[in-house]
């Protein structure tokens, strides 16, 4: 059955069923850019605000970059188990994350020790 781009028929003694555009809360300026927004830090004026708020979003970031690293480790652990019989060579895992070869084997084994756990 080939889409026509009408409203599907409506049951059987019912109304028919029109699709709605979607509203629109306001619109956009014409040839204008619009500007870059960033966790709305260009709107505070008082530097010790920005700079407390910029510190904040600064520490989270890197926790979350931290934490995000500790799971490419495991992944990469897991990929390279040998044993599991699909296992990657770190090679295969560098290539698939875009790292050096060296730089796998090292996220491979620190996977390894955060898999085997706290001593």
């Amino acid at each position: 059955m080939a889409d026509t781009g009408q409203a599907p028929e409506p049951p059987r003694g019912g109304p028919p069923r029109h699709r709605r555009p979607a509203a629109l809360f306001f619109e956009p300026p014409a040839g204008q850019q619009e500007q870059e927004h960033f966790f709305a830090l260009e709107t505070i004026t008082d530097p010790r605000e920005l700079l407390d708020r910029a510190t904040e979003l600064a520490v989270a970031f890197q926790a979350a970059a931290d934490r995000s690293m500790e799971f490419q480790a495991l992944a990469a652990a897991q990929l390279a188990d040998p044993k599991r019989f699909d296992a990657l060579p770190a090679a295969a895992v560098a290539e698939r994350a875009g790292w050096t070869e060296d730089y796998a084997v090292k996220m491979i084994e620190y996977g390894r020790e955060l898999l085997r756990g706290p001593s």
